[in-house]
């Protein structure tokens, strides 16, 4: 629960989003995006020793939500979660919640490219440029109390393949230990889960969510 707490906190510091706000399923988010308006976060729901009543306050919510691209998240597997949804909701890409005790980094980046970091507000941004001053790849993370969390980590497709990736995650963790911070969360895709296990980074759970799309009538 502390960890997946953890991670929805972080997430709205990253995304300069205000602050989670408890509510009996769970924690709600004002995103305020067209993608996505309102973020719901179920944080017990897998861990709730009668799935029946876990679903019965998932449905409640569900019922309850008239405001397009509203978001729904849980951390269960999609096939878990879908039987709660009807046929106006669509499911978000699968993720992975993932945890990782940080570390200080001897990670560089590669002869050709140089990476910036800069913290501002508890957000901390890390950019790697080529030599030309193209942005080759980034990365933030939004700092909590208790945890860093990892977010938004791109390499563009043209850089690929060169360690990118790994300097920015090593220049975020750097960045966190020197704020006191030595617990890292991050939703990884499946794409980028091989990166964060090969640099140490554990799977705790499927990361799932499904977003209100009604028809237009």
């Amino acid at each position: 629960m502390e960890t997946t707490r953890s991670w929805v906190e972080g997430w709205a510091v990253s995304r300069r989003l205000p602050e989670p706000v408890d509510v009996p399923w769970g924690l709600r988010i004002e995103v305020g995006q067209p993608t996505q308006a309102v973020r719901h976060v179920l944080l017990d729901a897998d861990t709730d020793a009668d799935a029946d009543t876990a679903a019965g306050i998932a449905r409640g919510l569900i019922g309850t939500v008239t405001e397009p691209t509203t978001c729904v998240k849980a951390f269960l597997p999609p096939g878990d979660m879908e039987p709660w949804f009807s046929a106006e909701w669509e499911p978000t890409v699968p993720c992975f919640l993932m945890a990782a005790d940080l570390r200080p980094s001897r990670v560089r980046a590669p002869d050709g490219y140089t990476a910036t970091v800069e913290t501002a507000d508890g957000v901390t941004c890390v950019r790697v440029l080529s030599a030309d001053g193209e942005l080759a790849a980034r990365g933030q993370a939004g700092l909590t109390d208790t945890a860093c969390v990892f977010d938004q980590i791109v390499t563009e497709p043209a850089h690929q393949r060169r360690g990118l990736g790994t300097v920015v995650m090593g220049a975020l963790a750097d960045a966190a230990v020197e704020s006191g911070v030595s617990a890292g969360v991050l939703g990884a895709t499946v794409q980028g889960r091989a990166l964060y296990e090969a640099l140490g980074w554990k799977v705790l759970s499927p990361l799932s969510g499904f977003v209100y799309k009604p028809v237009a009538v």
